[in-house]
């Protein structure tokens, strides 16, 4: 049912081959907490090490509950292969690392989470991989930043705080040109957006937020959507074109195809050589909490999106905001990019000015009852943060600037509970953020 279904819905629930345990017939998927895998023999451990078939060797690098999991986030985002990692942050760094070495370029979104940028800015350059910032508001930016060394373009399909939808056709068909890939980071807007659908030729996500759903894991991924050459340019990808000593010299953009029979090479080269590498495994433990979120991801999505419409409804009419950004309230070519990139809901990310500035900001949180001031997103419940002294405090004033971040933003995250005690709550911290404090009045 699930190959012949196109519904998230079903896909979240029957998506990839698993239908029952072989050893138990359990319905519920198992989970396989081993570090190893039986060899059939000498052969077979031989044939498996050298990729001369493909099957489990260590937890590691792949696990039985794992694949589940990948196999259903892959048809749920359109793509042919997923690799599961411990974080969403692994996965952003397993997706350059895949591509990217020392004297390599890429370039990415201006608007992307404050932890992303501290990876590209700090980190990576550290590793000798230079990140090229690009301003999404014209998708040509991104073409007038590419060199010989540039490898991949990376972006947020719905960055926080700006929340502006990202040109992902425009981009992707500039990187084509190119034969340089568009990496999207999709945490905020699962089976709401589609970036593959438009020209993406991988997607990240952070599994801890909307798909797990429920802030009790941590885990990510990377999508492989099968539908990009690494082999039409050689000199552009030679990670996937130049002999790989570790494995015989193999060269990953032609031996994949040719043992898997589809164009999966981003995502086994990701799962072979990094995983190995690296470690960084999404535990089998976690990996099971995920699917158990994945089940009802889309209907959440739905109550998600449902909420934050009435809430950004609710806020555009309080006299205590200055201002609401939400990805429909944008003007001009950004705002067009909602309707044509999204399906089914706008996303639950709702961004606030608090008349007052960071003062009646802080009000405004400490006076949340049912919100919960906390780092992440993609709860269930209703969250909300001051990203310029959390989030985003690692940025330089003008970093935070281009990212969209002012002194006084609020973001909300909004949950699936009752929307009518999402929004009294907000009132009445609102409220609380206009009044004069104590010793004003003193």
């Amino acid at each position: 049912m699930s190959k012949q279904s196109k519904n998230p819905e079903t896909i979240a629930l029957h998506g990839g081959d698993y239908r029952s345990d072989p050893a138990t017939t359990a319905v519920a998927v198992p989970i396989y907490r081993t570090t190893s895998y039986q060899f059939n023999n000498t052969g077979h451990a031989a044939n498996l090490f050298a990729l001369k078939e493909f099957g489990n060797i260590y937890t590691r690098i792949m696990n039985p509950t794992n694949d589940v999991l990948e196999k259903r986030v892959a048809a749920l985002e359109n793509g042919l292969a997923c690799v599961s990692v411990g974080s969403g942050q692994a996965a952003s760094t397993f997706a350059i690392l895949n591509v990217c070495q020392s004297g390599d370029n890429f370039v990415s979104s201006t608007d992307l989470y404050g932890g992303t940028v501290n990876l590209f800015t700090h980190t990576l350059k550290k590793l000798g991989i230079e990140v090229r910032y690009a301003d999404p508001s014209d998708p040509k930016n991104f073409e007038k930043a590419i060199d010989d060394k540039t490898r991949c373009f990376y972006a947020e399909t719905l960055p926080n705080p700006a929340l502006r939808v990202f040109p992902i056709k425009e981009v992707s068909d500039i990187g084509r040109k190119h034969n340089i890939p568009l990496i999207m980071d999709n945490t905020a807007a699962p089976i709401i957006c589609k970036p593959l659908d438009h020209g993406a030729a991988v997607v990240v996500h952070s599994l801890t937020k909307f798909i797990g759903g429920h802030g009790t894991v941590i885990g990510g991924c990377l999508v492989d959507a099968g539908n990009f050459d690494w082999t039409a340019d050689p000199k552009r990808q030679p990670l996937f074109n130049e002999p790989d000593m570790s494995y015989g010299g193999a060269k990953w953009g032609e031996v994949v195809p040719q043992l898997t029979g589809a164009n999966v090479s981003f995502a086994v080269r990701a799962r072979v050589c990094l995983l190995r590498d690296l470690g960084a495994p999404l535990a089998p433990d976690n990996a099971w909490g995920i699917i158990q979120g994945l089940e009802t991801a889309p209907l959440r999505m739905q109550q998600h999106c449902s909420n934050a419409t009435k809430v950004v409804d609710f806020l555009q009419k309080h006299k205590n905001v200055e201002r609401v950004i939400y990805p429909t309230l944008h003007k001009g070519a950004v705002g067009e990019r909602t309707k044509k990139y999204f399906s089914g809901g706008n996303g639950a990310l709702v961004g606030i000015e608090v008349k007052g500035g960071v003062e009646a900001g802080k009000k405004f949180i400490e006076a949340l009852k049912m919100f919960y001031h906390v780092a992440n997103i993609g709860d269930a419940r209703s969250l909300a943060i001051h990203p310029a002294t959390t989030t985003h405090s690692q940025l330089t004033p003008e970093e935070l600037l281009a990212a969209g971040v002012t002194p006084g933003y609020v973001r909300l995250s909004i949950g699936i509970e009752h929307p009518d005690d999402i929004v009294a709550d907000l009132k009445q911290a609102l409220d609380a953020s206009g009044k004069p404090s104590l010793k004003a009045v003193s």
